[in-house]
């Protein structure tokens, strides 16, 4: 009878960080809708692709996560950062999503700042994570994405009060849903960018 060894380790933490470089390509690309807002159905074609992509690392990470006896990190660890990460990609699909759909003129100045804060919050994901295995600097980056978290709910709460403060006629009203929920769901990608970064900082606990 033979003898079914473990699986080894997987390389979890390259898969990783392969995953936060395909997120970090996902809000590059919509910033450069925000800064060059034309060919916007070719753009959004390309962040389909990148958000595709995230999915494919997802499954690929959970997939393993099912057939590795021994992880590098806790289970739901694995299992929360990966998902995380897909959480706001998905986000950043949503807001190129709307804005395509939506025949947006012209992208508002309160955007461009919440695609700004939520493209610095990527970045410093990025490096957490590409700092995770020898937990270099984790905390700065973590804490840095809670900042950010915080400017970009002042800002997208300002700018839909101020939707509401300047809609005066019911003709407009239909401007104001379609940015509401394009601010929405760009508060909603620097909130998930938050839960990725308290994920990181729980693993860092725990190996420290």
């Amino acid at each position: 009878m033979k003898i079914r060894l473990f699986p080894k380790n997987e390389k979890f933490f390259e898969l990783f960080r392969e995953d936060a470089a395909n997120l970090k390509e996902g809000i590059e690309a919509l910033q450069d809708i925000i800064d060059h807002y034309e060919d916007i159905d070719k753009k959004f074609q390309r962040i389909k692709a990148i958000e595709h992509q995230g999915d494919i690392l997802t499954h690929d990470i959970i997939t393993r996560l099912r057939g590795t006896f021994i992880t590098p990190l806790e289970r739901e660890d694995i299992h929360e950062l990966a998902s995380g990460l897909d959480d706001v990609l998905d986000c950043i699909e949503g807001v190129a999503s709307r804005l395509n759909n939506f025949k947006i003129a012209a992208p508002t100045p309160e955007m461009k700042k919440l695609v700004d804060i939520i493209g610095q919050a990527v970045s410093q994901v990025y490096e957490a994570i590409s700092n995770l295995e020898k937990l270099g600097r984790v905390h700065t980056f973590c804490r840095e994405v809670n900042n950010l978290e915080y400017q970009a709910d002042i800002i997208g709460q300002q700018a839909i009060a101020d939707l509401f403060e300047k809609t005066q006629r019911v003709e407009d009203l239909k401007e104001l849903i379609k940015l509401k929920e394009i601010y929405e769901r760009l508060e909603r990608a620097a909130d998930r960018c938050e839960d990725v970064a308290n994920v990181i900082e729980g693993i860092t606990v725990k190996m420290t």
